[in-house]
């Protein structure tokens, strides 16, 4: 399926590819350059014409969607700006920071208050987001501020009806689990009780519909939103990790999952050991092996990145597998940190996708987390 001429009109002019960041049955989603009237800003397309054809018809629903809710978000300051929408493609702007299961945000009240905040704006909007008990549609911006990404479920409402209510209702106790995970010790008397009490629209969705939703999805789609990772995160990482730890010469592994232009989701494996030369014989083992596809990519590191508890920090791993290397700067706490995960970007795998102007010149202008172009402190 070919993009509307338009659209490629658009795109060939304006559009300047990047990293693919996810591919599925609903959509084609890379972040790169987008020539905008402002200027050219760090953007994100989401594109149609490489969905199958029999997942078409929501898939261009769950565009209308989003193409919708980011019109009317446009000024809000709360997610991605619209930059540009043609029939089968969007551009919304790149938010500079990282998802909520990677920030950690641990006891951060600031964050968890601009996210009350953010999601106060919104609904004043009149637009429900419907899809935050994902930690992926939760961003925390460089700036430490919170974000709402991936508006594909959102719904836009004229007057605050019961159904608006409800499904405000739902978006807050979404975000109070997220703040009950991270910071458990400043939720208020009334946000526990909000968490103790589901709406009956909920209730029965969990009863009845969620069940059909996932038998549709997982069964006939084929199709698990683990992160982004899908069915082989899932299945195939966890078996695949027992195998390399079997191997005496191996302390440690991490599998994460990338977007793959070729395969839609690709894994990627670090293993912690002290001969480079053991990834040719673990490829050659997990090869050798029948029932579960080897990782595209193998990497022997010297140290895995690990948090406080000893467990290799996968949400580092991710990005460097996923090639989104400034997002990781934020998250380095000291020089010592950024000492140790120089040899891991050094040596990488995954270059086949590389985001061709990830070597720009450090002292240039950042991007603001909502993708307008600003000076560091800005």
């Amino acid at each position: 399926m070919a993009l509307p001429k338009d659209d490629a009109a658009v795109l060939s002019a304006r559009w300047t590819e990047g990293v693919l960041l996810k591919r599925d049955v609903f959509s084609t989603v890379e972040r790169g350059r987008f020539k905008s009237d402002a200027g050219e800003v760090d953007a994100v397309l989401r594109r149609l014409d490489q969905v199958p054809v029999w997942s078409y018809l929501l898939a261009r629903h769950l565009f209308a969607r989003e193409r919708r809710a980011l019109a009317l978000a446009r000024d809000l300051n709360v997610g991605p700006k619209l930059l540009w929408a043609g029939r089968q493609a969007l551009v919304r702007g790149f938010i500079d920071g990282v998802a909520l299961q990677m920030a950690k945000p641990h006891g951060d009240l600031g964050y968890f208050r601009s996210a009350k905040l953010a999601l106060r704006k919104l609904h004043r909007a009149g637009i429900c987001h419907n899809d935050l008990a994902k930690e992926q549609n939760w961003l925390r911006g460089s700036d430490g501020q919170a974000y709402l990404t991936d508006f594909q479920l959102a719904a836009c409402f004229k007057t605050r009806s019961r159904l608006f209510r409800i499904a405000a209702y739902e978006d807050l106790r979404h975000l109070l689990k997220h703040k009950r995970s991270y910071a458990p010790a400043a939720l208020t008397p009334m946000e526990r009780k909000i968490l103790a009490r589901k709406s009956v629209v909920a209730s029965v969705w969990l009863m009845t519909g969620k069940k059909v939703y996932q038998a549709i999805t997982r069964g006939l789609f084929n199709f698990t939103d683990r992160e982004g990772g899908g069915r082989r995160l899932v299945n195939d990482a966890p078996v695949l990790i027992e195998m390399i730890r079997k191997n005496p010469d191996v302390r440690e592994a991490a599998i994460v999952a990338f977007a793959d232009r070729r395969t839609g989701v690709g894994l990627y494996a670090f293993v912690e050991a002290d001969q480079v030369a053991l990834e040719k014989q673990l490829r050659s083992e997990l090869a050798s092996a029948k029932g579960v596809k080897p990782p595209e990519h193998i990497q022997v590191v010297h140290a895995l990145p690990r948090d406080a508890a000893g467990k290799p920090r996968t949400e580092i791993l991710q990005l460097v597998a996923m090639n989104q290397l400034d997002l990781i700067e934020p998250m380095m706490k000291n020089d010592t940190d950024r000492a140790f995960l120089k040899d891991i970007l050094e040596s990488r795998k995954n270059l086949r996708d590389r985001f061709n102007f990830e070597a720009a010149d450090m002292d240039s202008p950042r991007p603001h987390p909502t993708g307008v172009i600003t000076r560091e402190g800005g």
